[in-house]
């Protein structure tokens, strides 16, 4: 059975419900078990059904019917981890 963590530490800040609406999205998309820990959301299930590839459109996806993708972007990590990660804001100097 395959393991794929998804960091969502910057992504708390955000709403206190926003992590639960993603468990459930995830659950739902991929029918596989989601489960919610301290800085992360850890996906288990068959390797053929949850790619990292697959995680990463969905995570996309929530975050543009979140109106969070100008905030937010999506990046790989280390092997089998994702990362829910911040924008950086530049102002343009006049």
């Amino acid at each position: 059975m395959a393991e794929t963590r998804i960091n969502i530490n910057e992504l708390k800040g955000e709403d206190g419900d926003l992590i639960k609406e993603l468990t459930t999205f995830l659950k739902e998309k991929t029918n596989v078990e989601v489960e919610a820990e301290t800085d992360d959301l850890v996906v288990k299930g068959e390797e053929a059904r949850v790619s990292r590839t697959y995680l990463r459109v969905l995570l996309r996806k929530f975050l543009h019917k979140k109106e969070l993708k100008d905030s937010f972007r999506v990046i790989g990590g280390s092997e089998n981890t994702l990362i829910v990660k911040g924008k950086r804001v530049y102002e343009k100097e006049e």
